[in-house]
């Protein structure tokens, strides 16, 4: 099953709503992720949090049409958007989208880029989507699917990450190391419309911006 997430960061675009989503995910907001779904003519299944940035408005509406709301106190241990990841682990999903999850506040941006480390989320294939730009964690190898121009840039995660390979790239990589904290993966470029990172020992976030059609 995948979910689609709404968190409470800048709002998607029509085209980026209309490229990812399909009838068939299940669509879950954050709290003031709400605003963001309603936004796009998307009604979510459930709605999660502590609801202190979710608009009466929009609250009332939901309940009408019979929107569940799973409701946590305002002082808890994760934030709205951890809440609705654990949520849709608990229901099965093995695909998770999400949106919205960047801009704002520099420390909730950078918080919801960290989550996507989650040891929960090993096994699940998860992704932050922000307009022409997708971002997810690789722990062992992966494949971004893209065109030839688009930007790729690998940050190491957790220390070090060794036994590094690049291919499809203008500048690969052949079993290095990515030193954590330097930007030595960044502004790669696609040289064909797929590109493969291999990880032996570590964990990479990706950060894959398509060029324009």
């Amino acid at each position: 099953m995948r979910a689609i997430i709404f968190a409470n960061g800048d709002a998607p675009d029509r085209k980026t709503i209309e490229r990812w989503v399909t009838p068939t995910d299940r669509i879950i907001a954050a709290d003031g992720g709400t605003r963001n779904a309603l936004s796009m003519g998307i009604t979510p299944h459930v709605v999660i949090g502590d609801l202190d940035s979710l608009a009466e408005a929009d609250r009332a509406e939901l309940e009408r049409a019979g929107v569940p709301f799973i409701v946590y106190p305002t002082h808890k241990d994760y934030t709205d958007l951890e809440l609705a990841i654990r949520y849709a682990l608990e229901q099965g999903a093995t695909d998770l989208i999400i949106f919205s999850a960047l801009g704002g506040r520099w420390d909730q941006s950078l918080a919801n880029l960290m989550l996507l480390s989650l040891p929960e989320l090993a096994q699940v294939m998860t992704r932050i989507i922000d307009r022409a730009v997708s971002i997810e964690a690789i722990r062992d190898r992966a494949e971004i699917a893209g065109r030839v121009g688009d930007i790729l840039s690998l940050i190491a995660l957790r220390g070090d990450a060794h036994g590094v390979t690049i291919e499809g790239c203008a500048y690969p990589l052949n079993d290095a190391t990515l030193p954590c904290g330097a930007t030595l993966g960044i502004s790669n470029v696609l040289t064909q419309n797929t590109a493969k990172i291999t990880v032996k020992q570590g964990e990479i976030l990706a950060i894959h911006t398509t060029c324009e059609e």
